[in-house]
């Protein structure tokens, strides 16, 4: 099984930031295939002050494969999981976590992150979290 990575955590990594998902990150690089989500790749890369930092970036994010995340399949589904949610009291609160959420779920794809939101698909929806 493949492993996408949420933005929060790439961020947090190329910030230097220890956490418990970054030090997991760092661990299974060469080790496990990860995969980066064309919309995550956006995410990150936006906030890179200097040329230099984004050429670095964007050089260590495309040895990864780049999946296309949003069509019109997966936008529909995502839709529906979140009324889904709705349905049980929860609401999430960014349409991207939705996004990434229901494609981890259509392509059976584990997800590591460090954002609430992502726990409430775990729980009712049956998305694979990366537990560290």
């Amino acid at each position: 099984m493949s492993l996408l990575v949420d933005s929060p955590v790439w961020i947090d990594y190329f910030n230097g930031t220890i956490t418990l998902q970054t030090n997991h990150l760092h661990q299974i690089l060469g080790i496990e295939r990860i995969v980066v989500g064309d919309l995550i790749l956006a995410e990150v890369l936006r906030g890179f002050r200097t040329d230099r930092d984004f050429r670095q970036a964007q050089k260590a994010l495309l040895k990864f494969p780049v999946l296309p995340i949003v069509g019109q399949d997966i936008a529909l589904a995502s839709a529906r999981n979140y009324r889904t949610l709705r349905a049980h009291g929860l609401t999430i609160r960014k349409t991207i976590d939705c996004l990434i959420a229901t494609f981890c779920l259509q392509n059976n794809l584990e997800l590591l992150h460090n954002d609430r939101d992502f726990d409430a698909f775990g729980r009712h929806l049956g998305l694979r979290v990366r537990r560290v």
